[in-house]
């Protein structure tokens, strides 16, 4: 991934070198395994603890000339460790080390996820608590609606990010898995014993059955659980971005001192942010999808998935990384306008095909004022108009419109007003009288 979108914490978990120091701990673990079992010299193990490096560029380099890069790796171990080096890798193949080193990847990666999603809940808690009585329009099909809460959307998103992290410790566990079980997995030149000790001494668990690789279900259900994420952040800056537009403006990003909207009108303030999360949403779908494709390999195994691997693994970790740490900065700095939320509440209903008044105020015709909260049912249109916007209502019916919700509990069965009664201006609140009432655990 692109340097724009990776932090530094996450990218170096993916950087040759770590990679190639990963490869080292698993080679390590089992000729330490091996010293422990007779297999091996005591002394040899010391020697080769003590002489081990690895060289990324001379990895590298050799790599050019052998064009397998574990091979490349093992030549650089053996000009670092000299002779002893005939103990390493003993009965293994390059899958027994490759899976097992990024299975160590993949865990660091997942760990700094889940501190991500420990931290985007917790601010979503704070948010949801901060406006649990900050009224607001509901809206469905972006319509007005009922009036709610505003403090109800974040708990929403807060009791989706709470399952999501229940999602991404089970894949965590999905991935935290090693194999060193030989060339078809059927452990010809290795003992299963080894292959225990050598994940315990990683804090892996062995696969309970393996081919020459890990499956690659295990893989895909990780990935499947990051596309998860990414869709719930984007669900969160979807929102945000529609609250954020002129017409509407209830909530809008943080924006920083200096910070420009655009080279030509320098004034605006757009959801940058909340669109980069969006977009970037999409490249981490899309890998899942590649991940899914790595499942089906040919016999014991091929090498298909390997290349994909290469990009997705690194790429979606680093991305979601970057998108819940962006938004936990949105989140934490998010502006709410609570007047503007009570305006639009107070806005006639500009549903079907009733028209919103002039600016200026409301219509104040005969029978023509409008309920001025949101959820008012659009009046009864006449058999035809006496004049341009216009209406009167139909023989032998009368206008209906309904109440807010929004009013004191003990009112709660008295929502509908019947006959030519309107809901009058400006509406006063009692405290407490939130029309939505929610809880959130801490756990």
């Amino acid at each position: 991934m692109i340097a724009r979108y990776s932090r530094p914490e996450m990218a170096r978990i993916w950087t040759q070198e770590s990679k190639y120091e990963a490869w080292l701990k698993v080679e390590l673990a089992v000729c330490e395994v091996y010293a422990k079992r007779g297999i091996i010299p005591t002394d040899a193990l010391g020697r080769i603890k003590a002489g081990a490096k690895v060289d990324a560029a001379r990895i590298d380099e050799i790599e050019t000339r052998t064009r397998h890069d574990v091979i490349a790796f093992l030549t650089n171990l053996e000009e670092s460790i000299g002779a002893d080096s005939r103990h390493v890798h003993l009965g293994l193949t390059s899958s027994d080390v490759v899976d097992t080193a990024q299975a160590l990847q993949l865990v660091a990666a997942s760990e700094l996820l889940l501190a991500g999603l420990e931290r985007l809940r917790a601010a979503l808690r704070v948010l949801a608590l901060r406006h649990k009585e900050t009224i607001c329009v509901g809206r469905t099909h972006g319509i007005h609606a009922e009036p709610t809460s505003f403090g109800l959307k974040a708990a929403l998103w807060f009791a989706e990010a709470g399952r999501n992290l229940e999602r991404l410790r089970r894949a965590r566990e999905a991935v935290r898995v090693g194999k060193i079980s030989g060339a078809v997995g059927n452990f010809a030149h290795v003992e299963p014993e080894v292959e225990e000790e050598v994940c315990r001494l990683l804090g892996l668990e062995p696969a309970p059955i393996s081919t020459q690789v890990v499956q690659r279900d295990r893989h895909a259900e990780l990935c499947a659980t990051l596309a998860i994420v990414a869709a719930s952040l984007e669900k969160i800056a979807t929102e945000i971005r529609s609250l954020q537009r002129t017409e509407i403006r209830e909530a809008e990003e943080p924006f920083t001192e200096g910070q420009k909207g655009s080279s030509a009108m320098p004034h605006k303030r757009n959801p940058v942010s909340c669109e980069q999360i969006c977009g970037l949403a999409r490249i981490v779908r899309t890998n899942s999808l590649a991940a899914f494709e790595n499942v089906a390999l040919w016999h014991e195994r091929d090498i298909s998935h390997s290349s994909v691997e290469r990009v997705i693994l690194p790429d979606s970790t680093l991305l979601v990384d970057y998108m819940l740490h962006l938004m936990i900065r949105i989140i934490e700095g998010l502006r709410v306008y609570p007047e503007r939320m009570r305006e639009n509440l107070e806005r006639p209903s500009a549903s079907g095909r009733d028209r919103a008044p002039a600016p200026g105020g409301l219509r104040d015709r005969p029978g023509e004022r409008h309920a001025r909260l949101g959820g008012a049912k659009a009046l009864p249109r006449a058999a035809g108009r006496r004049a341009a916007g216009d209406r009167a209502p139909e023989p032998g019916r009368s206008r209906r419109v309904l109440r807010s919700r929004l009013v004191p509990p003990q009112r709660g069965r008295d929502l509908q007003a019947r006959g030519s009664a309107v809901v009058p201006g400006r509406p006063s609140y009692p405290s407490g009288a939130a029309p939505t009432i929610f809880r959130l655990e801490s756990q």
